[in-house]
C-alpha cells in the first residue's frame, strides 16, 4: 500500500499494527500519534492497548470522552484521576489534562481530530471538530480551559489537525452556512471557510479550526495541519461520507507531557 503524502510537518511511523501519522512541530512537545484504518477501534477494544503501546503508554491511561457534537471540554487535574476513573466516559468533545503520562483520545472518521500541547506548562488536549463542534468553536473552548485551568498560554501551544474530510470533498447544504451565520461567525469568515464550486458548496474544516486558534492566541506557525483528506484515501482511512454506518473509526491520541521549566 502505497501512503498518501502528508503536510511536511508530518510523516508516517510504522507500528506494529499499520502506518500511523506523527507531526514533527506537536512531538517537541509531547508524544502523539493519529491511526489508521488498519487498526481496528470502533468494535474492538483491544485495538486501544496497541496504540497507547505505540506511546509508551497502558491502555488504562487512556481517557476518552462521549463524543456530542458539541463544544464541552473535560479537565482532568493532576493528582485527580485515579484507575477507576478510565472507564468513565463523560459526554464532551474535546478533553485537557496537566496529569503527566495520562493519554487524551478522541475518535474520528471524517471530522476533525487536532491534538493541543503546552510546550512549557505540561498540558494537553484532544479535540473533536465536526462541522458542529467547529461552529461551536471546540477549539478555542479547549485553549480557553488549558488557560483558566492550567495558566497554558496560548502562545505557547502547539497544535496538529490530523486527517479528516478535506475542502476539496466535504460538500455540505446551505443550511450549514445558516447555522454558523447564527453561531455569530462573521461575514468574512463564512466567505473562507465555504466555497462554491459550480453547484457544489463545500466547507474548510482545516482552515475554519486553524482560524479559530488564531483567534484564541496560538501562533500561526505553531498550528500545522496534515492535510490528508479521510474521505479521497479510503484505503488508509476511515470515512463517514464513503461508507455511512458501517465505517469503522481512527483514533488521534496525546500523551500529557511533563512540565518543562522555563
Amino acid at each position: 500500500m502505497t501512503l498518501p503524502a502528508p503536510d511536511p510537518a508530518f510523516h508516517w511511523s510504522h507500528e506494529p499494527w499499520g502506518p500511523a501519522l506523527r507531526c514533527d512541530g506537536l512531538a517537541t512537545a509531547a508524544q502523539h500519534l493519529f491511526t489508521s484504518r488498519q487498526l481496528q477501534l470502533r468494535v474492538n477494544e483491544t485495538g486501544w492497548a496497541a496504540a497507547t503501546a505505540s506511546l509508551g503508554a497502558a491502555p488504562e491511561r487512556v481517557m476518552r470522552v462521549k463524543q456530542v457534537h458539541g463544544n464541552v471540554v473535560r479537565v482532568l487535574k493532576r493528582g485527580e484521576v485515579t484507575p477507576a476513573s478510565s472507564g468513565e466516559r463523560p459526554d464532551g468533545d474535546a478533553i485537557v489534562s496537566n496529569e503527566p503520562g495520562l493519554v487524551l483520545a478522541v475518535m474520528v472518521a471524517d471530522c476533525v481530530p487536532i491534538l493541543l500541547a503546552d510546550r512549557k506548562g505540561g498540558a494537553a488536549a484532544a479535540v473533536h471538530a465536526g462541522w458542529r463542534g467547529t461552529s461551536a468553536r471546540v477549539a478555542p473552548a479547549a485553549v480557553e480551559r488549558l488557560t483558566t485551568e492550567f495558566g497554558t498560554r496560548p502562545d505557547d501551544v502547539i497544535a496538529a489537525i490530523g486527517p479528516s474530510i478535506g475542502p476539496d470533498d466535504y460538500e455540505v447544504g446551505e443550511s450549514l452556512v445558516d447555522a454558523f451565520k447564527n453561531a455569530g461567525h462573521s461575514p468574512q469568515d463564512l466567505a473562507q471557510w465555504f466555497v462554491r464550486r459550480a453547484s457544489r458548496l463545500l466547507l474548510d474544516l482545516w482552515l475554519a479550526n486553524r482560524d479559530q486558534l488564531v483567534a484564541a492566541g496560538v501562533s500561526p506557525d505553531r498550528i500545522f495541519t496534515s492535510r490528508l483528506s479521510t474521505r479521497a484515501h479510503t484505503e488508509v482511512f476511515d470515512s463517514f461520507r464513503a461508507e455511512g454506518e458501517g465505517a469503522g473509526r481512527m483514533a488521534a491520541l496525546i500523551q500529557v507531557p511533563h512540565q518543562v521549566e522555563s
